[in-house]
């Protein structure tokens, strides 16, 4: 059993990793940044440690840092959460040298794997099919790129080798706007993940984001934990989540499972990954990347399949075997994630930064929320916008989406606009509902606009909120004043029962 674990990560994902070491009755260490000093992760953990400035490439990137806290605590294990350095297989290559365990894959599988290109030369070997895209291997010039792309076929995207979640991604309509774009992309990736490699790759149509979550052993074994549809999406970056996916059928989750056990093994994979695949409308899928980490939406996974994924990852990262064989994986009910982010959905969801003044987070049965935020906090430029992430559990997909609508009513942030108004417009779109959707619904098919109430309305709505903020103000400041002490020695009660001794 890992002593004491280090987390090499911050906002929400250090606080779920260190709420499962917890639990495992394992010491956890914290590192932070300057503008994270006062982050809810820093108090949950056993230590914390300051990396550096508040950019991520002077802090959460600086692997040497971080090593360097590994040797001041004193820890025997590392969790990279996801983002930063969860992909860089020069940082779990080094911790392994240091003798500390890498609590996810090997350096070999993140390098094979982590690499977006190489990942597509790797499981096209394996027989698996991918989207059409650049097959070189390693870092490609403009010039390269620019040669390449007529023969792929526009639209297509630019995509950063070294990254995930819409970073360092930039969809081309034609040559002429390509250059810039591919700028544009290089700059983002470097930026987010140290790496400025990017590679290209058709744009499938009209399909829909299903991965799948795998999870292996050092001892052989590797199974599947159904898949995620991760189709409501924005410029590339995920909203919503589900699972299982409405779309899918049993054979043809099967057969895509069988793939991504199959993809995994290619590279002699370890711990905890995610297989991605595009599925057009005739239900062709094909192999997208893999992410070599923890996933941002595992927590409906966990919710439908009942697997502690975290506590997982840091069984097999102890050499220990999976807890469950493929046969024990079952899905129970249906979940539904929605990411609530600090940004304004009635203004191009442009990014809202400001303190945190007051929360009330919503609970009752199948809600769980994962955060790390609370009131007092301060919502800074330098991080990924996601406040929390609201995740529900229903029997069926019908009662998750009932159980959704309650839960975002109930949910209250103020100091900061969030996109909780269009996870309740998406509650209430009639093709969500039905499952009709892919990654293009938000951006082609579906308007916050169409949805708002009329002007006057607005402005009724708007009337009744100061009226309330006045009245609650007054009613604080007034239960906030105090009372100055009588002239008399004793209260007026007293006086009255001398007077009426006085006067029998």
């Amino acid at each position: 059993m890992f002593k004491k674990v280090l987390v090499a990560n911050r906002g929400e994902i250090a606080v779920r990793i260190i709420r499962a070491c917890r639990e495992l009755g394992i010491e956890t260490v914290a590192v932070y940044s300057e503008a994270d000093r006062q982050s809810l992760h820093v108090r949950y953990a056993d230590e914390a440690y300051l990396l550096g400035p508040a950019p991520s490439r002077e802090s959460y990137l600086r692997a040497d840092k971080i090593l360097d806290v590994v040797r001041k605590s004193g820890a025997d294990a590392i969790h990279p959460g996801y983002g930063f350095l969860a992909e860089r297989e020069d940082f779990a290559a080094a911790c392994l040298d240091l003798g500390i365990a890498f609590i996810g894959p090997k350096p070999s599988s993140i390098a094979a794997m982590g690499d977006k290109a190489e990942a597509r030369a790797t499981v096209i070997k394996a027989g698996v099919p991918v989207v059409p895209g650049t097959e070189a291997v390693g870092n490609m010039t403009d010039d390269d790129l620019l040669r390449t792309a007529p023969n792929i076929g526009f639209p297509l995207l630019i995509k950063a080798t070294a990254g995930g979640g819409g970073k360092g991604m930039r969809e081309v309509k034609t040559i002429e706007e390509m250059p810039l774009l591919l700028q544009s992309a290089r700059r983002e990736a470097e930026s987010a993940f140290g790496d400025g490699d990017v590679y290209l790759e058709k744009l499938v149509e009209g399909a829909r984001h299903i991965e799948f979550q795998i999870m292996a052993d050092s001892h052989g074994n590797v199974i599947h934990l159904g898949e995620r549809e991760c189709s409501i999406q924005r410029r590339h970056q995920k909203l919503i989540e589900e699972a299982p996916s409405p779309f899918m059928d049993d054979e043809l989750r099967a057969k895509m499972g069988a793939v991504a056990v199959k993809a995994a093994q290619a590279v002699d994979y370890v711990n905890a990954g995610t297989i991605e695949f595009l599925v057009d409308k005739d239900r062709n899928y094909y192999f997208l990347e893999m992410n070599t980490r923890l996933q941002v939406e595992h927590p409906i996974t966990e919710m439908a399949t009942g697997v502690d994924i975290v506590a997982e990852q840091i069984r097999v990262a102890r050499g220990r075997q999976l807890s469950y064989t493929q046969e024990q994986i079952q899905f129970n009910g249906h979940a539904i994630e929605c990411r609530i982010n600090a940004e304004d959905p009635y203004n191009n969801f442009m990014p809202s930064t400001g303190r945190i003044t007051h929360s009330l987070l919503p609970t009752g049965p199948g809600v769980r929320i994962d955060t790390g935020v609370y009131p007092g906090f301060e919502i800074t430029p330098y991080y990924d916008p996601m406040i929390a992430k609201l995740i529900v559990w229903g029997e069926t997909r019908a009662q998750a989406i009932l159980r959704m609508r309650r839960a975002l009513e109930e949910y209250r942030i103020v100091g900061v606009r969030t996109n909780i108004p269009f996870h309740q417009t998406m509650m209430d779109s009639h093709r969500f509902m039905g499952g009709q959707y892919d990654t293009r619904f938000v951006e082609e098919r579906f308007s916050m606009d169409a949805e708002r109430k009329d002007e006057k309305y607005d402005a009724q709505v708007e009337i009744a909120a100061m009226l309330a903020t006045l009245t609650a103000h007054r009613e604080t400041e007034r239960s906030a004043q105090i009372v100055r002490r009588g002239e008399r020695d004793a209260s007026n009660w007293k006086w009255v029962g001398r007077w009426e001794r006085m006067h029998r």
